[in-house]
């Protein structure tokens, strides 16, 4: 069972109601294959993505009104891709209070990126719920302070699969190529996962609403993971 009770310390606000706390930290692979939509934080998770892009891209119009659309549209793009999400969930200790399936540990590992990402964007949906839209914005401008005030900071790669591919050729000679792990939702509103491999060993993992958006996503991935080796 999650140390609710850590947590909130962590975030600094205390839940009226701890259930959407402990939904938001709730792996699907807990709630098993004859789960409910309800019984994981894939649903939060979709409601937290919409938010936490309605916070960020306020908090950048606010706080810049000397930058241009093209500029704040780069900054945004470098604070809420998947990367910079599963850091910050990191940050806050998330991986160690997530409720994962009986046995379902490896499986997290392979993944762990997109479920710190996941894991964050549904707390942002469970503050918002709890505690309405003051509670998210506090939460996201607070943990993205240091970006928030200085955009010119946020490293944004143009071209992340061109990025990795020169990177990964110049260094062993061997291209990558991407693997469509999932795709999910309406056709109005599809949702890919794709995971980008060198030799047959993944280097990252991304989302996005097409194939395309998804691989990008997993390149930027695994360029972060290579800036840290």
């Amino acid at each position: 069972m999650a140390d609710l009770e850590t947590i909130q310390q962590t975030l600094g606000y205390e839940f009226r109601n701890v259930n959407l706390l402990q939904l938001a930290i709730t792996h699907p692979s807990a709630s098993g294959n004859q789960s409910k939509p309800s019984d994981d934080n894939q649903r939060m998770e979709f409601l937290g993505d919409a938010i936490l892009q309605a916070v960020i891209s306020e908090a950048l119009y606010r706080l810049h009104p000397d930058k241009d659309e093209g500029h704040l549209t780069k900054a945004r793009a470098g604070l809420v891709n998947g990367t910079s999400l599963a850091a910050k969930a990191a940050a806050l200790g998330l991986e160690q209070h997530l409720v994962l399936g009986h046995g379902q540990r490896t499986e997290f590992e392979r993944g762990k990126e997109s479920a710190l990402e996941d894991a964050l964007e549904a707390l942002v949906a469970a503050l918002y719920l709890d505690g309405g839209l003051d509670a998210a914005n506090d939460f996201v401008n607070r943990i993205f302070a240091d970006e928030l005030a200085n955009p010119d900071s946020i490293y944004v790669i143009e071209n992340p699969k061109g990025e990795l591919q020169e990177r990964l050729q110049g260094g062993t000679g061997v291209s990558p190529t991407y693997e469509l792990l999932s795709s999910s939702g309406p056709a109005h509103a599809r949702e890919f996962e794709v995971a980008v491999l060198q030799a047959g060993n993944e280097l990252g993992r991304g989302t996005g609403g097409s194939k395309k958006e998804a691989e990008s996503q997993a390149a930027s991935a695994a360029l972060a993971k290579l800036r840290c080796q």
